[in-house]
């Protein structure tokens, strides 16, 4: 016994000179300084992610497909479009990293702010010689390099400021109607903003994400109902006492009566989505983009999309913004469970606004939808377009990594609302 307890009182001698080698030195009575920290990137949801990559990548290479011989044409420079998309992307890429690297927190405080400002673009569009006339729509803000389309950071922000809204009011939204009817006023005096330039499919995308997130809020039933009946109304006379409009929506239910007028997009959509058959022409193939179907890269990409990979490429792309969609609800979800009030309405608005653009835009081009202005999001060419969607992916994923990261210590800061302790990772 005495032997065994001399061995142990050795092995504790050792450990403790063992202990004093690595001990850094310093002054007497100093604490050692403490291993630095690894920095930790924000991490958010792989599916979500590599969905919008492989939609960026698509759409540019549609893009380049769709827009070389109008480039020609136009510029006597083929890749003219191919190399502004790259741009673009690049761009959003880079927004999207630093959105990734901002925490909730400054977006709830700053969605009012971001709401007039906003305003203040849409406003700034209309004024004579500021605004950009582009087809015979005033939606454009040059700034030089490329022109800036206002009605897109406008949806953004309107997402934004309703999900801070919803925390704020939640409350006053489930039991009153003046909670439901004030941001519907706000709204109210965007639309008309909107429709002065004019842009009813930024109009439409807008009011119908705001009454979704309105809904999942917990707003009563019977003050959408009444709204609807009045938006029919105000949907009816806005169209027939716009000449333009109701070329729109006649040459929608019988593009065939005029299918070299009112009903041309539409009739040549539908020829490249016959060509494409199952598998599709081949890519770069495409003859309906040889000046045959307006605006090939832009609002009816994915009737050249249709023709060049057909059917099974066609339900690709549905797939993958489904998969958006979906992963966006799974998010907000995770983050309602977890008490995170205002990132689970800013990933419900996200995903709504990025699933009816997409619908709509898809509906357009199968015909079963008037035609709108609106583009495929991820994948049409603009850079604006591109930009914004490329923040709204980031902030869904950085909703992922704040509500999802194990060892982010949330604690309550404001109602519904929980907040990272320490510094932003």
């Amino acid at each position: 016994m005495i032997a065994r307890a001399m061995k142990l009182w050795g092995r504790d001698k050792n450990a403790e000179r063992s202990r004093a080698v690595v001990m850094p030195r310093g002054r007497p009575g100093q604490r050692p300084a403490a291993p630095p920290k690894a920095v930790v990137l924000p991490q958010g949801d792989p599916w979500l992610l590599g969905a919008a990559f492989i939609l960026l990548v698509l759409g540019l290479v549609m893009v380049s497909s769709a827009s070389l011989n109008i480039a020609e044409r136009q510029y006597g420079h083929p890749f003219y479009y191919v190399v502004r998309q790259l741009v673009f992307v690049i761009a959003g890429v880079i927004a999207a990293l630093l959105v990734m690297r901002t925490r909730l927190v400054h977006w709830e405080k700053a969605g009012g702010t971001l709401l007039l400002a906003g305003m203040v673009l849409l406003a700034l569009v209309l004024v004579p010689g500021i605004g950009k006339v582009i087809n015979g729509s005033q939606r454009w803000l040059p700034l030089g390099l490329f022109n800036l389309q206002a009605s897109e950071p406008v949806k953004l922000f309107v997402v934004v400021y309703m999900a801070g809204y919803l925390v704020r009011h939640g409350a006053e939204v489930r039991s009153s109607v003046v909670g439901f009817l004030k941001p519907i006023l706000l709204l109210v005096l965007i639309g008309l903003l909107l429709l002065l330039e004019p842009d009813l499919g930024a109009t439409v995308v807008m009011f119908a994400t705001a009454l979704g997130m309105l809904f999942l809020g917990g707003a009563r039933l019977w003050p959408f109902a009444v709204l609807l009946g009045l938006v029919a109304v105000a949907g009816a006379g806005l169209i027939y006492s716009s000449p333009y409009r109701m070329a729109r929506l006649t040459g929608f239910l019988d593009p065939w009566a005029d299918p070299f007028d009112t009903g041309f997009q539409l009739t040549q959509a539908l020829i490249a989505f016959g060509r494409g058959e199952w598998f599709g022409v081949g890519l770069g193939a495409s003859v309906q983009k040889l000046f045959y179907l307006p605006e090939a890269h832009t609002d009816f990409l994915f009737a050249v999309l249709a023709e060049e990979l057909g059917l099974l490429g066609s339900l690709a792309v549905i797939g993958l913004f489904a998969l958006i969609v979906a992963r966006a609800y799974v998010i907000g979800r995770t983050a309602e469970k977890g008490g995170h009030r205002f990132a689970a309405y800013l990933a419900y608005g996200l995903g709504l606004w990025i699933g009816l653009q997409a619908v709509i835009n898809i509906g357009v081009n199968m015909g079963m939808l008037p035609t709108k202005g609106l583009t495929l999001p991820l994948m049409s060419y603009g850079g604006s377009s591109i930009v914004v969607m490329c923040v709204a992916v980031a902030l869904l994923l950085r909703i992922a990594h704040e509500t999802r990261a194990p060892d982010s210590g949330f604690r309550a800061a404001s109602p519904g609302l929980r907040l990272a302790e320490g510094k932003p990772r």
